[in-house]
């Protein structure tokens, strides 16, 4: 009986504002590995073919731009696009660019619109390239603004998908690729108002905090090493929507709150700016049930 023949899935990786720390996080996915996601099946009968992708692929130059270009022509309405990174807009995007055509070059922003307007679906990963980041702080001289804006604002309706972090977890990115290969775009239910998946950003940090139990009997640690809720300490995670303390980091080993460290809010819209001091007790936030320093 012959194989059926593997369905392929396009997939275009631009990189716009970024520090390349998404990527990285995606490639030290463990289970499946960065290899069974590029090369094996992610899911029976499906291929990712990834086209392009600034760091990892061999090809540069002019070659690599002329596959870039020639996605939408090839694969019109049935390629995904992920966004890596903010998008700098102001004074027509010249503050980033990525190649050129007819020997000038030509702005991430209008490289991301062209791409979003014949993709299937758009996954902004990365909490740059969701909510604007860090490279949206204050004062943010480029005019960098994340993809959700950015689709709005040149009146491009496709279906966006965030997976924000400052880097997010590869679990986060490579579940819902293969959830996409299974079943589909998600159904807007399985998407919380920012268009994040609940699958991963349902609950609270504080909800699922092994230091929850310190919280409750009002023990806080006063500085770091110590026992306690680190709520005085800066701690974000009542405020911050992902399943770290569930899923961990590194295979499991360990994640920000294990390591002794608050958490920053990096998977919300206000980091870093809304965040900072990312050390400094959250202020103006109505926690319940929150007891005092201890004298």
């Amino acid at each position: 009986m012959a194989k059926e023949k593997t369905q392929e899935v396009p997939v275009v990786w631009i990189q716009a504002g970024t520090c390349t720390g998404c990527s990285v996080t995606i490639l030290n996915s463990v289970s499946p590995t960065i290899k069974n996601v590029l090369i094996d099946e992610v899911v029976p009968g499906k291929h990712v073919n990834l086209i392009f992708q600034a760091t990892v692929m061999a090809g540069q130059g002019d070659a690599v731009i002329e596959v870039l270009e020639d996605a939408p022509k090839k694969h019109k309405g049935g390629y995904v696009l992920v966004v890596e990174g903010s998008i700098p807009t102001k004074d027509n995007g010249i503050y980033g660019t990525l190649g050129e055509h007819d020997g000038k070059a030509v702005p991430m922003a209008d490289r991301v619109e062209a791409l979003a307007k014949d993709a299937l679906a758009i996954i902004a990963l990365g909490t740059c390239a969701a909510f604007g980041g860090i490279a949206a702080g204050k004062p943010n001289p480029g005019g960098y603004i994340g993809a959700d804006a950015f689709l709005k604002s040149r009146k491009v309706n496709k279906p966006l998908i965030n997976i924000p972090g400052c880097p997010p977890h590869p679990d986060w990115f490579v579940a819902t690729v293969a959830q996409v290969l299974l079943l589909g775009l998600p159904k807007p239910e399985e998407l919380d108002e920012l268009k994040r998946p609940k699958l991963f950003y349902g609950q609270l940090i504080h909800e699922n905090c092994p230091r929850r139990a310190y919280f409750e009997e009002g023990k806080f640690a006063r500085k770091f090493g110590d026992p306690g809720c680190l709520n005085e300490l800066g701690c974000k995670g009542p405020v911050t929507y992902a399943d770290c303390p569930l899923r961990l980091w590194n295979h499991g080993v360990n994640w920000c709150i294990g390591a002794g460290s608050p958490c920053i809010g990096c998977c919300e819209p206000g980091f870093p700016d809304l965040m900072a001091p990312m050390y400094q007790k959250l202020v103006d936030t109505n926690l319940p049930a929150v007891g005092k320093l201890p004298k």
